[in-house]
C-alpha cells in the first residue's frame, strides 16, 4: 500500500495513544465499524508496538506507527506490523531509512524550508503539524501555494469543525485526528460514533 493509497482510506486518520493495550483489538474494531480504516498508534507509550501487533489483526484496519523520531523505531514499528509511517519531523537519516525500507512515509513539516528539504528525498506528501499553532487553515493555503501536487495531513488541534475546513483545501488529501479517541477512552459505542461522524466530512480532493 503507497501513502497515497493510505490516506484516501478516509478523511480523518485518528492519532492514537494507547496506555493499555486491552484496549487496542476493541479500539480498532470501533473505528473501523465507523468507517475510519487508517489508524495512527503514536510511539509514545509502552505498549504502543504490542498495540500496533494488536490491532493489526482487525479486519479492514491499516495500522501505522506515529511519533517516529529515528531509524530505530522505524525498524521496530515495522517489525511490529506497521503499514504506515508518520514523524513529526524530518531528518535525511530517517528518510533515506524509510526509503530503504519501502515504507510509507508521511514526515511532519511546517515551513517551505522543510518541505523542499522532503521534495529532495523525494517525497511529495507531508504532515502539516502541529496545524493549529502552525497558523491553521490560512498558514497551510499560502504554505501549499507554490508547491504544485504536494499534498498534506494536517495535524494538531484540529477538531471535527476546524476539519471540515481543512478539507476544502485541494491540497489536503486527509486530516490527523486525536479527538476521536480522547485519553482514557473506553467507550467504544461513543468511538464508533465521533468516527462515524469523521468518516462523513467532505474532502475536496485526494487526487494525485
Amino acid at each position: 500500500m503507497t501513502i497515497d493509497e493510505v490516506m484516501a482510506l478516509a478523511p480523518v486518520i485518528p492519532v492514537l495513544v494507547i496506555d493499555d493495550v486491552a484496549n487496542a483489538h476493541p479500539l480498532a474494531e470501533a473505528l473501523v465499524a465507523g468507517g475510519l480504516r487508517a489508524l495512527e498508534v503514536t510511539l509514545r507509550t509502552e505498549c504502543a508496538l504490542e498495540a500496533i501487533a494488536e490491532m493489526a489483526r482487525v479486519e479492514g484496519a491499516v495500522v501505522g506507527a506515529g511519533t517516529v523520531l529515528n531509524e530505530r523505531q522505524l525498524d521496530h514499528a515495522l517489525d511490529a506490523g506497521a503499514h504506515f509511517i508518520v514523524s513529526p519531523g524530518l531528518t535525511d537519516r530517517l528518510g533515506r531509512a524509510a526509503i530503504r525500507r519501502k515504507a510509507p512515509f508521511l514526515p511532519g513539516v511546517a515551513t517551505a524550508s522543510e518541505i523542499m528539504r522532503g521534495l529532495e528525498l523525494g517525497f511529495t506528501r507531508f504532515k502539516f503539524f502541529p496545524a493549529e499553532s502552525s497558523g491553521g487553515v490560512a498558514a497551510l493555503k499560502a504554505l501549499a501555494a507554490p508547491f504544485v501536487g504536494v499534498r498534506f495531513c494536517p495535524t494538531g488541534g484540529i477538531n471535527l469543525e476546524s476539519a471540515a475546513s481543512y478539507l476544502e483545501m485541494p491540497a489536503v488529501a486527509c486530516v490527523g485526528g486525536s479527538w476521536l479517541v480522547p485519553l482514557g477512552e473506553s467507550d467504544w459505542l461513543k468511538v464508533e460514533d465521533r468516527a462515524r461522524l469523521a468518516a462523513a466530512l467532505r474532502r475536496v480532493s485526494c487526487d494525485s
